[in-house]
């Protein structure tokens, strides 16, 4: 696949700095599942590089995550940081930028909100996966979490498969029947779980911090499992069983046998994990049950730049 270049600009162009909103506007769900494909495909054959993130102490209990990735159309450099101890003041998380810049000159580009970013594009990724490893359109999804990840999936599920019931199962009821509130819509179909898996629910997404399966049934054909949230050895969502029964996916499968705590603990053999640029390259049997693990990597930051940056040009 040829990337494209772009022209020498003038090094006085003004860097544009998008905030939350603006960001958000410019990555639509479409485009970024197009984009994340094209680059998984790139990632794969090294065309784009992506190397293991770094992580440094920031403050008392906080880290610093660096995370570039670069192609030959751009560059991109992530920076989170992490303060657990924020929650005590009101305070966000996490808090991050994206610096996107030209992959011929070098120059800056534009700034982009990081938890949109990776809360857009991580979001996409499951829509890719569903896209490639359901028969058709989901008609009941079934999302365990109420966090910012969550969110994100209600959004992104709410604007491709507008169809889709979509159920939400928390802590505890009251957190589940908060979220669902807040993020009703006028047509959208988004309802608090108390506990059993409707029978209908072709999508099940965990997207929690949870160091214990959350889920953990009997793997059924036509039901697609992506597991989000555990992104550290001692996290776990999807259960043994559950992953014992299922063709298994990873986004990043390097990443995942160093980040994906559920499959560690299952002790699932690593050559059992396809990635994510094999699935979109192979045709897979639909008719056989199936797990995609989303760890991430700075790639898809980079394919959110894609989309961003074509954006903002159209624009003028």
């Amino acid at each position: 696949m040829n990337t494209p270049t772009t022209a020498p600009q003038p090094e006085h162009a003004d860097l544009l700095v998008c905030n939350p909103e603006k960001t958000a506007a410019l990555l639509d769900f479409p485009s970024l599942v197009g984009a994340i494909a094209a680059a998984a495909l790139e990632f794969a054959d090294g065309k784009i590089v992506s190397p293991e993130r770094q992580v440094v102490p920031l403050g008392a209990d906080g880290v610093m995550l660096s995370m570039p990735a670069v192609a030959a159309d751009l560059g991109v450099h992530k920076l989170v940081n992490v303060q657990p101890a924020n929650r005590e003041h009101q305070l966000p998380t996490i808090h991050g930028m994206v610096t996107v810049c030209d992959g011929v000159t070098g120059r800056p580009l534009c700034v982009l909100d990081g938890p949109v970013v990776t809360g857009r594009r991580t979001a996409a990724v499951s829509l890719l996966a569903v896209r490639r490893l359901l028969p058709s359109a989901p008609r009941a999804v079934l999302i365990i979490g109420t966090g910012v990840q969550a969110r994100h999936h209600v959004e992104a599920f709410a604007d491709v498969y507008p169809d889709a019931a979509i159920w939400i199962r928390g802590k505890d009821a009251m957190a589940a029947q908060a979220f669902c509130v807040n993020l009703q819509r006028p047509g959208r179909r988004i309802a608090a779980l108390a506990s059993a898996t409707p029978e209908d629910v072709d999508v099940v997404l965990t997207l929690t911090t949870s160091t214990e399966p959350i889920y953990n049934e009997a793997a059924r054909a036509e039901r697609l499992v992506i597991g989000v949230g555990a992104f550290k050895p001692e996290m776990a969502e999807i259960g043994k069983t559950t992953l014992d029964g299922s063709v298994l996916y990873a986004d990043d499968p390097t990443a995942a046998e160093h980040e994906a705590g559920d499959l560690m603990r299952a002790g699932i053999a690593w050559s059992r994990v396809r990635s994510l640029a094999a699935l979109l390259r192979e045709t897979p049997d639909l008719r056989q049950p199936a797990v995609f693990k989303s760890v991430g990597t700075a790639a898809w930051d980079l394919a959110a730049a894609r989309v961003a940056v074509a954006r903002l040009r159209q624009a003028g």
